[in-house]
């Protein structure tokens, strides 16, 4: 599941395609003209993972902070750019590492190759990003092709303009809030092109719903080898798309690090407050960076078997539950001292847990 894309692109120190590993990224939802509020956002992304921040850069006020901003940021800063070609031309001056902007709305050819100028001198590179919602006038309802056609053919049309101009140092987004749509585009679009893909399920929605939509659409892309970094957009925290991020990157084998909760979907069988004891589980496990495999099980029937194969688990009984580590049963103990049983065992081989 390495990515096919064999350009590559660097976001600051961050590559970009060319098989290095997918990133995860994210937006701020500050105002970008707060520096401070803006940066402490940032500061909370490079915390949970995030590899790099996209902000907003609507005025010039926004771009004049986002001089102070890409100092201090401890990740590299994307600008975000619509409509006026100058901020793009300023945030490319005030050290953003990258900008994302979409050809059909910065003004034209004109000032399109302005951007690309400004991006040359200034040695970033830039996404070429496409959305459903903001397709071209002559895309948006042609007779016999499809929206997600319409995707591809315009990111495609840009991506010429680009290379017309001998300007090679870009990536490509084609996003819809439709999951098939995202998905039948990029694939096409991974058929058609080399350079790198930046996916996401745009407007995907909140925490719950566009998490599910946003781990369908860009988890199918990404075992399919396509797709080089990943947002999930989701309404609220950014750091929860972060989060949401990671996991999707886990489950497919794409990265490792942290721990990893399995828990049963409960059933009649269950004999022990199974949601409470895993939903504390997995608060506490937050804490701790330790690639750790953690089982939370709730009956006699498949309890002891995963909590085994776990680094560590708990297997439920009635009111009780058996503590395992490394495969073995170390202590019984009731219900209402499973979670801190076994953070205790955690603790002794991370030094933390608790």
């Amino acid at each position: 599941m390495t990515s096919i894309r064999k350009r590559q692109v660097h976001i600051g120190k961050v590559p970009v395609g060319g098989g290095a590993p997918v990133t995860v990224q994210s937006m701020t939802n500050t105002d970008t003209r707060d520096v401070e509020a803006t940066l402490s956002q940032i500061r909370s992304l490079a915390a949970y993972g995030c590899e790099i921040a996209r902000v907003a850069v609507p005025d010039d006020a926004a771009a004049a902070a986002l001089k102070m901003i890409t100092a201090k940021s401890p990740l590299p800063v994307v600008a975000d750019v619509h409509f006026k070609a100058q901020l793009a031309i300023e945030a490319a001056a005030a050290g953003a590492a990258g900008l994302r902007i979409n050809p059909g709305n910065i003004g034209g050819p004109d000032r399109v190759q302005a951007v690309i100028a400004a991006a040359r001198e200034a040695g970033i590179p830039i996404r070429v990003g496409v959305n459903a919602g903001s397709l071209p006038k002559e895309k948006r309802a042609p007779a016999g092709i499809s929206r997600a056609q319409a995707l591809v053919e315009t990111v495609l049309d840009y991506v010429n303009m680009f290379e017309k101009i001998g300007f090679h140092d870009f990536k490509v987004s084609a996003k819809s809030s439709s999951v098939r749509e995202t998905i039948d585009a990029n694939l096409e679009l991974a058929r058609r092109m080399d350079y790198p893909i930046h996916l996401g399920v745009t407007e995907a929605g909140t925490k719950w719903v566009g998490g599910i939509k946003s781990a369908v659409g860009i988890g199918s892309l990404l075992a399919q080898g396509v797709g080089d970094t990943i947002r999930v957009s989701l309404t609220g925290d950014p750091v929860e798309e972060v989060k949401a991020g990671h996991e999707i990157l886990k489950s497919l084998g794409l990265r490792s690090g942290g721990p990893d909760l399995i828990s049963c979907p409960t059933c009649g069988r269950a004999e022990i407050d199974l949601e409470d004891i895993a939903l504390e589980v997995e608060r506490r496990l937050a804490a701790i960076g330790t690639g750790i495999e953690v089982a939370v099980m709730g009956c006699v029937v498949n309890g002891p078997g995963e909590a085994r194969h776990a680094d560590f688990g708990i297997a439920g009984g009635k009111g009780e539950g058996l503590i395992f580590s490394h495969g073995k049963p170390i202590r019984k103990v009731p219900a209402r001292e499973l979670v801190e049983a076994l953070f205790e065992e955690i603790g002794k081989e991370t030094g933390g847990g608790r």
